[in-house]
């Protein structure tokens, strides 16, 4: 008699038989005792930031490199490590975390750092209502009142930049000048980006006073990731789960392609959970390969189905008139709008969001020379048109397109 696959799973979770011992170690953020391969780099970030134990202010540091080269993992390690010595409260240090990425607005981001300065009611700092200034002046208030000597860390700080130029309120400079109001207290600030070519859209007056102190961030190599999956798997299966193969494959997957550790680890978790579901005995090689296709399929959907309805209707509009112009596209774009009963926004907006959908890589543009009648852009779909129905399906407002 066969056994019924449910009862096994459920039987297997209650009696403790997984392959894994500890997920939590294959999550982004945990912080292994020991970062490998990061030696350097975790040298330069705590030098630059003694300061803070011989009661003085630390400069500002900018540290670049590629998704997944370690740049959060080390600067959240040396936090955490000049963290714990300084517990007496004799010098006050707060050390404050945000990413910009996720966060939509730059009142969000300040919201952030002053909820984690202890600004935690309605009535201290409003989700929303204040000017971007007002939101400033509170956090200083905080800083100066209480003698804080606080690092502000800014991941994914080329976002930041984004949310500047959509507010027109120039955050960096109050920032890098924040030191120049305060009486008691300090303000380092510490900004972690994937763009090496961030800085060249800073104000020069605000680039001299952010880049004091630089580090970049290497890819790594396979060899690399590989030692770092093998340690990982130390703390996160049971033992002789990962078949060497299967490393080997994740490891080159990621390594060759990227150099993104994090990637690799994600790699590993998502195939191990494959294998997990499957009964499977181990983590093999096809499971590597398997939750490659599937990461990649999740990142794409993910992404269309973070859109508000008008790039929706826009990105199914470029779907529909695929390698077609700007204009083409608008029509297609205002037709559908009418099956939807939304009100069309101006050609010179979509124009705009078609530039900015560019640049996440779900569509691609290509400038087209027409001789005496000038030059014109076509767009198309970058990613398999099932993807974006299957993304859309969902989407009540859709479902009578796709």
């Amino acid at each position: 008699m066969t056994r019924d696959p449910i009862d096994k799973l459920l039987d297997d979770a209650t009696s403790g038989k997984s392959l894994f011992k500890n997920r939590e170690v294959l999550h982004f953020t945990f912080i292994p005792n020991m970062v490998l391969h990061r030696e350097e780099e975790q040298k330069i970030v705590t030098q630059s930031l003694i300061p803070l134990l011989k009661k003085a202010r630390p400069s500002n540091l900018l540290i670049y490199g590629k998704p997944g080269t370690g740049k959060t993992l080390v600067v959240k390690k040396v936090l955490d490590k000049i963290q714990e010595r300084v517990k007496d409260g004799s010098f006050p240090i707060q050390l404050l975390y945000a990413n910009a990425k996720e966060e939509t607005t730059l009142y969000g981001l300040l919201v952030k750092f002053g909820r984690q300065l202890g600004l935690t009611s309605q009535k201290e700092l409003p989700t929303t209502g204040l000017s971007i200034s007002e939101v400033f002046n509170r956090l200083m208030a905080v800083i100066q009142n209480n003698g804080l000597n606080t690092v502000f860390v800014v991941d994914e700080i080329d976002y930041l930049a984004e949310l500047v130029s959509k507010s027109g309120k120039d955050v960096f400079y109050s920032l890098t000048r924040a030191n120049e109001r305060l009486k008691k207290g300090s303000l380092t600030l510490i900004g972690i980006s994937n763009d090496l070519t961030f800085k060249e859209r800073l104000d020069p007056r605000v680039l001299s006073s952010l880049s004091e102190e630089e580090i970049v961030f290497t890819n790594y190599t396979v060899n690399q990731i590989n030692e770092i999956l093998t340690d990982r798997i130390k703390e996160a299966f049971v033992p002789n789960i990962v078949e060497p193969a299967a490393l080997n494959l994740c490891s080159a997957m990621s390594g060759q392609e990227h150099g993104d550790a994090r990637r690799a680890i994600d790699l590993l978790r998502v195939a191990g959970e494959i294998a997990e579901r499957e009964q499977s005995d181990t983590v093999k090689e096809d499971h590597i390969r398997r939750a490659s296709l599937k990461m990649e399929e999740d990142k794409e959907t993910t992404a269309l189905n973070s859109y508000p309805l008008h790039e929706k209707l826009l990105i199914l509009a470029v779907m529909k008139a695929n390698g077609s112009t700007t204009g083409e596209i608008y029509q297609s774009y205002k037709n559908l709008c009418k099956v939807t009963r939304q009100k069309e926004l101006t050609q010179r907006r979509v124009t705009q969001m078609l530039s900015e959908i560019e640049m996440t890589g779900l569509i691609s543009g290509k400038i087209i020379h027409q001789g005496m009648h000038g030059r014109t852009k076509k767009f198309a779909l970058t990613l398999n048109p099932d993807t974006v129905k299957k993304a859309f399906k969902e989407d009540l407002s859709l479902e009578d397109l796709v």
